[in-house]
């Protein structure tokens, strides 16, 4: 009997140390697969939200869309979207970091649409954005992830295809209007109505300019994606072998102690509804 109980003794033992290894090693492996500043940019509007440049690129996709007559062609749907990837990097070798990033801008055919540089010798921030054909956006992007040490990235696309076709209808609005207003005035009348008529006429041609600017923004040859760059000057951070067993352990050691306290209870909570119930079973049986 004693025999016994201490080969159970010993398995649970096994098994609860095995536990305690395992989860060290998720910790420690989840460890290097993490950013040493414990970056998350999930809930981030931008990462590089100081970077103010109001110019907007979008792309075009055309796709086949169902056809709602039969045995006819599908039709094609010309999707309008925005698709922006951010990088924030760090480097100690910032002239030559620098340098790959813009042999990687010019290999890729992108352009520099806005570059801000700032910071004195060991503290230099260069901060870019840029303008890249929507067939190169992936390329750039691996290759600009690879300077550096990555802080952070995130790429975000948002369909942009309502917003074209209310700017397009606006538009055809405004020149109906345009038209109408110009048909009135040829037919003459009182001055004061024709000087609200002209006014009204040159209201409409700027907003039609506005429109044009904006919609400008869509032709085929102004497509591109937009990748935001920024570069800073500085120490890689670097985390040692010793600090992240420290890590893990100590976090080991919580999570474990955790899981153990809310097993006792557990088990304790079982143990005493059995009792309970053995008692209720006996008081019956009297």
């Amino acid at each position: 009997m004693s025999n016994s109980f201490n080969r159970k003794l010993k398995k649970i033992f096994l098994i609860l140390i095995l536990g305690f290894v395992l989860l060290f090693f998720f910790r420690l492996f989840y460890g290097y697969n993490q950013s040493p500043q414990g970056n998350s940019i999930r809930n981030s509007s931008g990462i590089l939200s100081n970077i103010s440049f109001s110019k907007r690129n979008y792309a075009s996709l055309k796709y086949k869309g169902k056809s709602s007559v039969v045995q006819q062609s599908p039709a094609s749907v010309d999707q309008k979207y925005e698709k922006i990837a951010e990088i924030k990097t760090k480097s100690s070798k910032f002239q030559d970091e620098e340098k790959s990033a813009r042999d990687q801008i010019k290999q890729f055919n992108a352009l520099i649409q806005f570059e801000q540089k700032s910071g004195n010798n060991g503290h230099r921030k260069l901060n870019l954005v840029i303008g890249v054909p929507p067939e190169n956006f992936d390329a750039l992007y691996n290759g600009l992830i690879k300077i550096g040490k990555v802080q952070a990235k995130q790429i975000t696309k948002k369909d942009k295809t309502n917003k074209y076709k209310q700017l397009n209808a606006k538009k055809k609005s405004l020149e109906k209007i345009r038209t109408s207003l110009i048909e009135l005035k040829s037919k003459g009348g009182k001055i004061d109505e024709y000087m609200s008529l002209e006014n009204r006429i040159l209201d409409i041609e700027q907003q039609l300019q506005d429109l044009g600017v904006s919609l400008g923004d869509f032709d085929d040859e102004n497509e591109f994606c937009t990748v935001k760059f920024s570069l800073n000057e500085g120490k890689e951070s670097k985390i040692s072998l010793l600090h992240r067993i420290k890590v893990a352990l100590v976090w080991t050691v919580k999570i474990y102690l955790q899981w153990m306290v809310i097993l006792f209870f557990m088990v304790l909570s079982a143990y005493i509804g059995l009792l309970l119930v053995e008692k209720l079973k006996n008081f019956k049986a009297e």
